[in-house]
């Protein structure tokens, strides 16, 4: 119980002026509260800690996929308004009009691509000073090939000729088919979302890990083909399908529902998602302008805390580990001013399953993670691997010191703020101190080899990793 609700309830039952009572009159008081009349949820809001608010109108950006899940269900959910927030969530045409939205003032933040803070702080493409102090998932992408090509991938490894194939699928398979392209001179085109999006990083690092080259940025072409065996383009996420089905491209890299509506048309099979390439990767962010911080601090961590309980919400499950709240979410994400795909698409991937092809439906649970194993953290490590394969790639175009690495993730990644937002939550109830790293971790969670290709990443030796590939620039 709150002292507020205190006072006012022994005051009542005393029927004394507060300028009258005595401290004989607040015990006598007390005792004869009756803890049972008092509903204990409106308690508990009334015991919650409200910011002084510098904004409470915001309009957030978000493009059409089901990653923008936790902005959409803290709206729906009421946990924007719990926190004195009248949001409006607006959808945007791509990746460059969302960021350009926010750098402008026209957007207050937004569901952004993990690399967007990063790239744009850097000042590769447009320069702006963008942070992070809320990740929004983990996982969540697929790459998809035509249905041409997946079978000339088939013919290529007999073992992918079955109903069930073995995951996960590398592109070994792939490399015979480009070269041939090559021979004929025509150009294997492939698409991605955007430059400093996970998806080009993911589709470049299965490519590589395959001996096929995805191509090199340098300060005088920034259209990443250099050297390329495979070109990668542009494409906005919802056109993916429209543009392999046109032939326009032979594949692409992006998130839901964009492949499975592919496996619904019949146009293509995905063959891979970013779950095997790297296990519990960051995918998108919530970003807004260092300066937006600065304006609106107390904003800023109650849009946090709203979205964290958006993400936990999405993640909760029932005791046998079955989503309790992700077909609702799928409902929703489904009206044409979210996703605007069927939920039937969208809950192949959101409810615990993928469906690679329709005789190959694979449970797997974590392809969309929103809040359990610690993936709404701003993990400084996580910057850093982008940070590594913008380097790799030639968007960063010169070398760079280890220090340099770590620098640029803490000016970018902001885990003190997500730590005030948790720790209002924590003692207003809502979250349980064990639900978000402990108070001493560092920012770097611990080196993995959960990659496709095996090899070892750890964020505090970004040079030693970059120096263990092959294909790409080495420190």
């Amino acid at each position: 119980m709150t002292q507020a609700v205190v006072a006012l309830t022994v005051l009542a039952l005393s029927g004394c002026a507060p300028d009258s009572v005595t401290l004989e009159d607040l015990e006598a008081a007390a005792a004869k509260v009756d803890l049972g009349d008092l509903d204990a949820e409106q308690l508990l809001q009334e015991s919650s800690t409200k910011l002084d608010l510098e904004k409470t109108d915001l309009k957030f950006g978000f493009i059409k996929l089901t990653d923008c899940a936790p902005l959409v269900i803290a709206k729906e959910k009421g946990y924007f308004a719990d926190e004195g927030l009248n949001v409006e969530i607006e959808a945007q045409s791509n990746w460059k009009v969302l960021l350009d939205r926010v750098i402008d003032g026209q957007l207050d933040g937004a569901h952004m691509l993990a690399g967007q803070p990063i790239g744009a702080t850097i000042g590769f493409g447009t320069k702006a000073d963008i942070i992070t102090a809320y990740s929004l998932d983990y996982n969540g992408n697929g790459i998809t090939v035509s249905n041409e090509i997946w079978a000339k991938m088939q013919e290529n490894d007999p073992k992918l000729a079955v109903d069930q194939p073995e995951h996960p699928i590398t592109a070994d398979s792939l490399k015979p088919i480009v070269e041939e392209y090559k021979q004929a001179g025509k150009d294997f085109q492939m698409g991605m979302v955007f430059p400093v999006s996970t998806h080009n990083y993911e589709i470049r690092y299965w490519l590589a890990s395959s001996g096929i080259h995805p191509g090199m940025y340098t300060a005088q072409d920034i259209t990443g083909v250099q050297d390329a065996d495979v070109l990668l383009s542009v494409t906005p996420p919802p056109q993916m399908p429209a543009t392999l089905e046109a032939g326009t491209i032979l594949g692409y890299c992006v998130g839901e529902p964009w492949n499975q509506q592919a496996v619904v048309k019949e146009i293509g099979v995905p063959v891979t998602t970013n779950y095997d390439i790297w296990k519990n990767n960051p995918e998108k962010v919530f970003g807004v302008t260092q300066q937006w911080d600065q304006q609106h601090p107390n904003t800023h961590v109650a849009v946090v805390k709203a979205l964290m309980r958006a993400g936990k919400w999405l993640d909760a499950v029932d005791e046998d580990g079955v989503f309790l709240n992700r077909q609702e979410a799928c409902e929703i994400l489904s009206r044409k001013d979210y996703v605007g795909a069927d939920a039937d698409v969208i809950d192949n991937s959101m409810t615990g399953t993928f469906v690679f092809q329709k005789t190959d439906v694979r449970p797997m649970p974590d392809f969309n993670v929103f809040f359990k194993h610690n993936a709404t953290f701003p993990h400084y490590s996580d910057c850093v691997w982008f940070l590594t394969q913008m380097r790799r790639w030639g968007q960063i175009t010169e070398s760079k010191s280890a220090e340099w690495y770590d620098e640029m993730a803490k000016k970018i990644y902001r885990p003190d703020i997500y730590r005030q937002a948790a720790d209002l939550l924590i003692s207003e109830g809502k979250l349980d101190p064990n639900e978000i790293p402990a108070p001493g971790y560092d920012g770097y969670r611990p080196a993995s080899t959960d990659f496709i290709d095996g090899k070892s990443y750890d964020g505090k030796d970004p040079l030693g990793y970059l120096a263990g590939f092959e294909i790409g620039h080495k420190e």
